[in-house]
């Protein structure tokens, strides 16, 4: 089957997958204060961090519009997008208002689109999903279908340093953020069908990074079957110490590791990492 996938800049990308001639990413415009960041390949994420942090006002983020998701519609292929949580961001509305316009000139063209419930490296792990099934001789159906059970099964969990720009961004409670930077408290959250939510409370960061390895066991079912992804902002040393100490407790079929884009930076921030399996 000849598909492409079609993922917002929300999903962080590994190496191998950048090269993947069937994968396009279409961005989201980030807004730190008066400019204006396109998230995508040219987007230099350490200065974009420094700008970050420099900014008196906090960074917004804007989705892409209907159209520019149609532009990637266009050809023979059949088509699978993944968005961000509904809940979270427009994109996955975009998408959709986007496939539905070009039916209307196109109707006997695939296009399905998923609400990742998640976001940075949750949206790699399912486009990766795609990928691998779009082998195996599936009809679209069958993808949709094993995809959209995937995703009801995966989890996303996320241990930051700090919450202000969540807090900011209206994502999490302001009270949150302020208790936890005043008691030096470190949240782990998590994503709960599509919303961001705490899970558990840890003082000190050393702790928090060890309680989020313990999560997996404790969540996770079948992980000899499954893919676990770690993205990170900024801190690859982190990421890479959280593989080892996951690789002496789990046995994962396989971890990969990805540096956060733009969009993930913008709600991460430096030294955040994002785990989904």
């Amino acid at each position: 089957m000849s598909i492409k996938i079609i993922a917002d800049s929300g999903c962080d990308l590994t190496e191998d997958m950048k090269r993947d001639k069937n994968i396009k990413l279409v961005p989201l415009s980030l807004h730190l204060k008066d400019k204006t960041f396109v998230d995508d390949e040219n987007l230099q994420i350490k200065e974009y961090i420094k700008e970050m942090a420099a900014c008196e006002e906090p960074p917004k983020t804007s989705c892409p519009s209907p159209e520019d998701y149609m532009k990637h519609y266009e050809g023979r292929e059949s088509i699978f997008v993944v968005t961000l949580s509904s809940h979270l961001s427009g994109s996955h509305n975009s998408a959709l208002l986007g496939k539905n316009i070009f039916l209307e000139e196109a109707q006997d063209k695939f296009i399905h689109v998923f609400d990742s419930l998640s976001a940075s490296v949750g949206e790699t792990l399912i486009v990766r999903k795609i990928n691998e099934l779009s082998k195996l001789n599936l009809s679209e159906l069958d993808i949709v279908d094993k995809v959209s059970n995937y995703i009801k099964e995966m989890k996303t969990f996320f241990l930051l340093e700090s919450l202000d720009h969540l807090a900011k961004a209206g994502r999490i409670s302001p009270i949150v953020a302020k208790v936890a930077s005043v008691l030096s408290i470190k949240p782990i959250m998590c994503g709960d069908d599509g919303h961001i939510k705490l899970t558990e409370k840890v003082r000190g960061y050393k702790k928090a990074f060890l309680r989020l390895v313990d999560t997996i066991g404790e969540k996770g079912k079948n992980l000899e079957e499954n893919v676990l992804g770690i993205a990170h902002c900024n801190c690859i040393d982190r990421a890479i110490q959280f593989k080892e100490e996951v690789l002496k407790r789990y046995n994962f079929k396989d971890i990969i590791i990805v540096e956060m884009g733009g969009l993930s930076s913008t709600y991460a921030d430096d030294g955040g990492i994002v785990i989904a399996f």
